[in-house]
């Protein structure tokens, strides 16, 4: 074919590619936070559930199995003039089931980038750590049934009440002991309560436009995820094919900044791309921030088929969010060989035999459970790889997908958080030199930590938010390769 003709059909396929991209808003609803962390000397695994609407009350899980006396916890904002005057902390409930087991609650009073800070006490003194929580308002939740039908009913009783007293008034207030109402006083009666009956209606309606302005108002602070359209590139001089994602600011009331992105883990995006139907090809990729909100990737080899995108930002607040695509490809693209972190993975596929398998017992999976999802890589002859590595400064990374696309959890070792919203809430620890709470993670290696004999296993801490099917897809290295392993989950 001569060079002329197949660039033109080139042209002509990516410009099709870029007209087929489906820009898709969703918010991705994994809400629950996990995190494996210390309060000083005291080691602590940490579960909020955050409000669905705001204001609201978050619900908090800490289980430790240090000799801890006494935790105490108190929300703030992340940043601002607020996060430097916390309120009065609470205490936690300890159960009297299981004494390393301690809940409690707090109010979150506004939507953006918050806080909790545990204060733990016990035998070795005191220590602090700091959970990030973004809180959003999701919804608005309706009024039961039952409780508007009596709530309604009560409002006729008052108005229909009103309206009767005022008439009685108006007709036998003056009259003597024994005196019917004479023609004049009905009628005044009558007229009075029509008045009344006006002011009621009136009363009623505009009580009614209030409500409806207070409900308009607060749908602003329902969370509106960031947009995320796609356009595909001409091969470069390289004649590679280059993807261009563009992230958009949508109409929520709390304002984002998309100059001011902070990496997480060395990249300032994590872009998973899932085949569908069946999730058989993943790739874990990290486009480059050219400007404010718009990131450039150098497409992989990908074959034709369509495709669900994740893209994973933090803002410098502290505040996470996840833009999701959809993108349909038509033709087999021929891409340009993976780079640095970037990862592909398909079922069944390893370069060199070694793979991950997932640890785990006969036990059914729960919604709402918090449980370890164990993986290992192995060689091709089963046996744990000698070469384990660390992958972007962990044992490895893993994201939960439900299959309808609602649930999307991209989760480190460590939890659910975010490092740079971690770093933010945590600046130091002031309790006798103490070292930074990242580096007192159980799961979170230390950069000094050679790269080579660790461990071939990982674990993460998650519960599935809903029933349903799930796609697991976990990301490790070894020897300088990084493998993906795609598994199925059905959850009860």
């Amino acid at each position: 074919m001569p060079a002329v003709r197949r660039a033109k059909i080139t042209r002509r396929i990516l410009f099709l590619l870029a007209a087929m991209a489906i820009c898709a808003e969703a918010h991705v609803g994994s809400p629950d936070i996990f995190l494996e962390g210390s309060a000083g000397p005291y080691p602590m695994f940490v579960t909020i559930r955050p409000p669905s609407v705001i204001p609201g009350v978050a619900e908090i899980e800490i289980r430790s199995p240090s000799d801890i006396q006494e935790i105490r916890i108190t929300p703030l904002p992340m940043v601002g003039e607020a996060s430097k005057h916390p309120p009065t902390p609470d205490v936690m409930q300890r159960s009297k089931q299981d004494p390393q087991f301690f809940t409690g609650s707090v109010w979150i009073m506004a939507s953006g980038s918050w806080q909790v800070r545990i204060q733990a006490a016990g035998a070795q003194g005191a220590g602090q750590l700091s959970v990030p929580l973004p809180a959003i308002a999701t919804g608005i939740k309706p009024m039961q049934t039952a409780m508007g039908a009596g709530l309604f009913l009560m409002m006729l009783v008052l108005a229909l009440g009103l309206i009767s007293i005022v008439g009685a008034g108006a007709r036998e207030a003056q009259l003597s002991a024994g005196r019917a109402p004479d023609r004049s006083s009905k009628m005044r009666a009558r007229i009075l309560m029509g008045a009344t009956a006006a002011f009621v209606v009136f009363v009623l309606w505009a009580g009614n436009r209030w409500w409806a302005s207070e409900a308009d108002g607060y749908a602003s602070y329902i969370y509106k995820p960031l947009g995320m359209s796609l356009d595909i590139l001409p091969p470069d001089t390289a004649h590679t094919a280059r993807l261009i994602l563009t992230l958009k600011v949508t109409n929520w009331a709390v304002y984002r900044n998309l100059t001011n992105l902070v990496p997480d883990h060395g990249h300032v995006m994590h872009l998973y791309v899932i085949g569908e139907p069946d999730a058989n090809r993943v790739w874990h990729l990290h486009p480059e921030m050219t400007s404010g909100g718009i990131f450039l990737q150098q497409l992989p080899p990908m074959p034709a088929g369509r495709y669900k995108l994740y893209g994973d930002v933090v803002h410098r607040s502290g505040f996470p969010e996840t833009a999701v695509a959809e993108l349909d490809v038509p033709v087999d693209i021929a891409g340009a060989p993976l780079a640095g972190d970037d990862a592909a993975g398909a079922r069944g596929e390893s370069p060199d035999g070694a793979h991950i398998v997932w640890d785990r017992d006969s036990s059914s999976l729960q919604a709402k459970k918090v449980s370890l999802f164990k993986f290992k890589l192995v060689d091709k002859d089963g046996n744990p790889v000698a070469d384990e590595e660390l992958y972007m400064g962990m044992p490895g990374h893993v994201a939960f997908i439900k299959n309808d696309g609602t649930v999307f959890a991209h989760i480190h070792p460590s939890g659910s958080v975010p490092m740079p919203a971690l770093m933010l809430a945590n600046p130091s620890m002031e309790d006798h030199g103490a070292q930074h709470p990242m580096d007192q993670m159980p799961n979170q290696m230390p950069s000094s930590m050679p790269m080579h004999g660790l461990p071939a296993e990982v674990s993460f801490p998650y519960a599935f938010p809903t029933p349903g099917e799930y796609r697991i897809i976990v990301n490790m290295k070894h020897g300088g390769v990084i493998e993906t392993g795609i598994f199925d989950a059905s959850v009860q």
